[in-house]
């Protein structure tokens, strides 16, 4: 497939890697200025734990655009929730015909969030990676897993196309059923947690005192009424 990821972030940079280890091509779109800012190459330090654990090492050639090309299968976006309103105006004129997988945290309404694309158009899911991207070097890692909604009317072949592709580079879908309810409940267990990170000190402190998961149910049962 030839694939387009909208920006050269983290999560982008990493399933980029895997897809063209898998024979895909990729492309990044990118901001006015940034392909001369980024480079051509980006140097990467990440664990991949698809087969076991293995460490990669690398400098790596990357193709950027500052224009969007057409004829692509699929545009995967993955950027910071707030980012996305701004993403989703640009792509409804800019993307074409082209099928595109929301690949990050959502707070908002997911249909209201992505407006003016179509939800025909769209389907959702949540990358099993991290990390950080300084002085033009990637230090992270992902994991076999990745979460994906579970088609709905209209979108199946769109659910078929990224299935494909993820399992053509070896990763395992998790079928959600409720991406809505699904991604709320991840921000509450991410507060969750960095509540009581903030508490204990640090997050090796959480994972060292006797009663921080008990804490951490604590604080779940406290967003309830949020969620």
């Amino acid at each position: 497939m030839k694939i387009l990821f909208f920006g050269r972030g983290v999560i982008s940079t990493q399933y980029a890697w895997a897809f063209e280890q898998a024979g895909h091509t990729v492309d990044f779109y990118v901001r006015k200025g940034r392909k001369e800012t980024f480079g051509s190459s980006i140097e990467l330090e990440m664990w991949d734990a698809r087969k076991g654990k293995k460490l990669i090492k690398e400098s790596w050639n990357v193709k950027l655009h500052e224009e969007m090309l057409p004829n692509y299968d699929l545009i995967i976006v993955s950027v910071n929730t707030e980012q996305l309103p701004g993403a989703a105006q640009f792509l409804s004129t800019a993307a074409g015909n082209a099928p595109i997988l929301i690949f990050n945290n959502i707070w908002q309404d997911l249909k209201s969030s992505i407006a003016p694309l179509s939800m025909n158009n769209v389907v959702f899911g949540f990358p099993g990676a991290g990390g950080g991207i300084a002085d033009n070097k990637l230090r992270g890692g992902f994991l076999k897993m990745v979460f994906l909604e579970k088609p709905r009317t209209g979108t199946e072949h769109i659910n078929n196309k990224v299935r494909e592709l993820f399992e053509s580079a070896h990763f395992k879908i998790s079928w959600i059923k409720d991406m809505q309810n699904w991604l709320w409940n991840h921000f509450a267990m991410n507060a969750a947690m960095e509540a009581e990170v903030l508490k204990q000190g640090s997050f090796p402190a959480l994972m060292n005192h006797s009663d921080s998961f008990s804490n951490l149910g604590l604080n779940m049962r406290e967003m309830i009424p949020v969620l």
